[in-house]
């Protein structure tokens, strides 16, 4: 691998966590009039759009092994981990919901050795900043005597990063098959939508055509739609193809640094002492994370 590539594929997560640091205020701000399983159809339905639009030739034939293992990439990493963390936001802070999913990072690594023959090296130094993360997590979570762990929505964020733990590697299992990153991208989003399907029924969906004549759900759908929905995901599952899980994952602990400061702005949400300190704990765990060691 160049050093270029190198430097490509963590420009690429790098993005991807930013926006996705803003998506869960976004979210928030829909909820208002969506219920979190219409927010999640429309928004990868107009991503899914999006890529047979940008290329609609068809992709290549795939074994019945590997068409399972994209199919189950689908159902992790876009049906339950967003199905997951958008009802999560009906029960908890978005702040919440951004930090918890700083275990990630940590359960990818851990599902990288454990599942992938091509094991990627971790260092002791990606333990130690997913320790401080963690404390910076708790520091969130505690928020002075406020203890939020009984919450529902917690637990729910808590199954979401495990999802999208699991959603990692089997897209680092799918970068072996050669097809191209658009391509993969539209399938897992294709299946992820047909998955959802069930969910629609479940949470009784309905289609409020009137609702998108507001801009402000209009402009928040278009922005989780094409942007933080089609063009991250096509950056996070390059950047996993390029850098590999372990290296891609720690950015994602830049999520709840955005989500935290625009939770504040937009939504007003409370930000206390241990909030702060959350957050800087949070982007130090990073830093350390990235430290090489020989």
């Amino acid at each position: 691998m160049t050093k270029s590539n190198n430097i490509l594929g963590h420009l690429l997560a790098f993005f991807s966590s930013l926006i996705w640091g803003t998506t869960l205020v976004s979210t928030k701000i829909l909820l208002k009039n969506f219920q979190p399983v219409e927010i999640l159809f429309f928004r990868f339905l107009m991503a899914l759009l999006m890529f047979y639009i940008i290329c609609p030739k068809k992709a290549p034939h795939t074994t019945k092994k590997q068409k399972i293992i994209i199919i189950l990439a689908g159902i992790t990493g876009v049906t339950l981990y967003y199905l997951l963390e958008n009802i999560a936001l009906n029960y908890t802070l978005a702040a919440n919901v951004s930090i918890i999913n700083c275990c990630a990072p940590f359960l990818t690594a851990i599902f990288t050795f454990l599942f992938l023959k091509n094991k990627e090296k971790i260092n002791r130094t990606f333990f130690i900043g997913f320790v401080v993360s963690i404390i910076g997590i708790w520091f969130i979570l505690f928020n002075g005597n406020k203890i939020n762990l009984n919450s529902i929505g917690d637990i729910l964020a808590m199954c979401a990063a495990i999802s999208w733990a699991i959603y990692s590697i089997l897209i680092k299992k799918i970068a072996d098959y050669n097809i191209p990153t658009l391509l993969v991208t539209r399938k897992t989003f294709l299946y992820g939508i047909i998955f959802m399907i069930p969910f629609l029924f479940l949470f009784d969906f309905k289609f409020d055509l009137t609702l998108f004549f507001n801009l402000t759900n209009l402009l928040n759908l278009l922005f989780l739609g094409f942007i933080a929905s089609g063009i991250c995901f096509l950056m996070w599952n390059k950047s996993i193809k390029i850098i590999g899980t372990v290296k891609s994952g720690v950015y994602l602990y830049l999520i709840p640094v955005v989500t935290v400061i625009l939770s504040s702005i937009i939504l007003k949400e409370p930000i206390s002492i241990y909030l702060i300190m959350g957050v800087i704990l949070t982007i130090l765990g990073l830093i350390i994370s990235e430290i090489k060691t020989d």
